[in-house]
């Protein structure tokens, strides 16, 4: 058993979601990824890290693919020099709302029973439930997601918009006079945040929040880095996800766990999340004893929550 939950920590502060409960605890904000990159010595960043480490004892963090590249190498050498195997770097392609809502997940789970090797890797996981996307008043500039030529001169109109899903199966439309537009949402209960720019999120709380049956709609601020991801500050950015811990401990747990060849820690998937090592091929692994996927003790499962609408089966190539 591990006595503290282990830290999720995120590159900024607008990826730090308010905690739904007093149980869920916050993200780490790592000043040593936050920009501009060299604003923090190499020491300071080491110093940050190792008692992070000294206090939680693992530390998964979670940083855009999108960042400056800068910001990675800095954590890789902060990881370098302390020789640790104790931090994962985690690059995620998902947007910058849908990069804070895995988070927040990620930081429910962490007060489950779960090790820190399987709450690393089911990020990975977890990011195939989320979706995650905006509502643009331009995507002339958009390279995230494919934009057929058309879609880019139909851009230069004045008050046309596009309602972009990028993630987990990427899909534009354009938003018609009437407001109504067709993106394919998730089959299972979900809640929805919006983070608006400057674009009026009506389309998005009367229109697509209906249609998606989302069983809640929450606003929250916009991250610095979403007009960047998008290409634009003409935007409402948004994502729907699973809100009930019990569905996600559900889901994570439903995973076989494996024993990471080279580090020892557990995994889900078939990478390392902490060393990045693969997992071999089912020939070569070894045999493992029975596990049991809910061990009691003072980390034990969620209960007393409703299991809810959650996923019945894993989007192929989830693990």
């Amino acid at each position: 058993m591990y006595a503290l939950p282990t830290a999720i920590a995120v590159t900024g502060p607008d990826l730090v979601l308010p905690s739904p409960d007093r149980h869920t605890p916050s993200a780490a904000v790592l000043r040593c990824a936050a920009p501009p990159p060299g604003a923090y010595s190499l020491d300071q960043s080491i110093t940050e890290m190792d008692t992070l480490i000294e206090h939680h004892g693992y530390v998964v963090v979670l940083c855009p693919a999108s960042a400056p590249a800068a910001v990675t190498q800095r954590l890789h050498a902060v990881r370098s020099v302390l020789e640790s195997d104790r931090i994962a770097v985690l690059r995620s392609d998902l947007p910058p709302l849908g990069i804070a809502v895995l988070a927040l997940q990620l930081r429910q789970l962490s007060i489950c029973d779960f090790s820190p090797g399987v709450l690393a890797s089911a990020a990975r996981l977890l990011s195939h439930y989320i979706y995650a996307g905006a509502l643009l008043g331009s995507v002339a500039k958009l390279d995230r997601v494919p934009v057929t030529l058309q879609s880019h001169a139909k851009s230069w109109m004045p008050g046309t918009q596009f309602a972009v899903l990028a993630t987990p199966r990427p899909a534009l439309v354009k938003v018609t006079g009437d407001g109504e537009a067709h993106l394919q949402g998730p089959g299972f209960s979900t809640k929805l945040l919006y983070a608006p720019g400057r674009v009026a999120a009506d389309w998005v709380t009367t229109t697509l929040a209906p249609a998606w049956g989302t069983q809640g709609v929450e606003e929250t601020r916009l991250p610095a880095e979403s007009a960047r991801w998008w290409a634009t500050g003409k935007l409402v950015e948004f994502a729907a996800a699973i809100p009930d811990i019990s569905v996600l401990y559900q889901l994570v747990s439903s995973v076989r766990r494996e024993d990471c060849h080279w580090c020892g820690l557990e995994l889900i998937g078939d990478r390392c999340a902490f060393c990045a090592a693969p997992l071999p091929p089912p020939g070569e692994r070894p045999a493992q004893p029975a596990r049991a996927l809910a061990p009691q003790g003072p980390r034990a499962r969620p209960s007393g929550a409703s299991p809810g609408r959650g996923p019945t089966a894993l989007p192929r190539g989830a693990t």
